[in-house]
C-alpha cells in the first residue's frame, strides 16, 4: 500500500499553517509537527524495546533514530528562525 502524499494527508494543517506563516514557513511548521509526532512514537517504542547491553535505555537503533529526528527538528527550527528574521 503506497504512502499517501503529505499534501493530501495533511491538507488542512498545511492550509492553516501556510496561511498563518506563509508557504515555506508553514510547510516547515507542519514538518516540525510531523517530526515531533515521530519522536513521541519512537520514545514510546523505546520504552518497550530495551537494550540488552544498557538496561534502562532503548535499543541502539531506537537511540539513533531518536537522535536523527531531534537533529532534523533542530535544523528545521533554525531555518524557521532565519525566515522569521528575514
Amino acid at each position: 500500500m503506497p504512502t499517501p502524499s503529505v499534501f493530501i494527508d495533511k491538507r488542512d494543517e498545511l492550509e492553516r499553517s501556510e496561511f498563518q506563516y506563509g508557504l515555506e514557513a508553514g510547510r516547515l511548521a507542519v514538518t516540525l509537527d510531523l517530526l515531533t509526532d515521530a519522536l513521541v512514537m519512537v520514545g514510546q517504542h523505546g520504552v518497550y524495546c530495551q537494550s540488552a547491553r544498557q538496561p534502562g535505555k532503548p535499543a541502539m537503533d531506537i537511540q539513533i533514530i531518536q537522535q536523527q529526528l531531534e537533529q532534523a527538528k533542530e535544523l528545521v527550527g533554525s531555518i524557521m528562525d532565519g525566515l522569521r528574521k528575514a
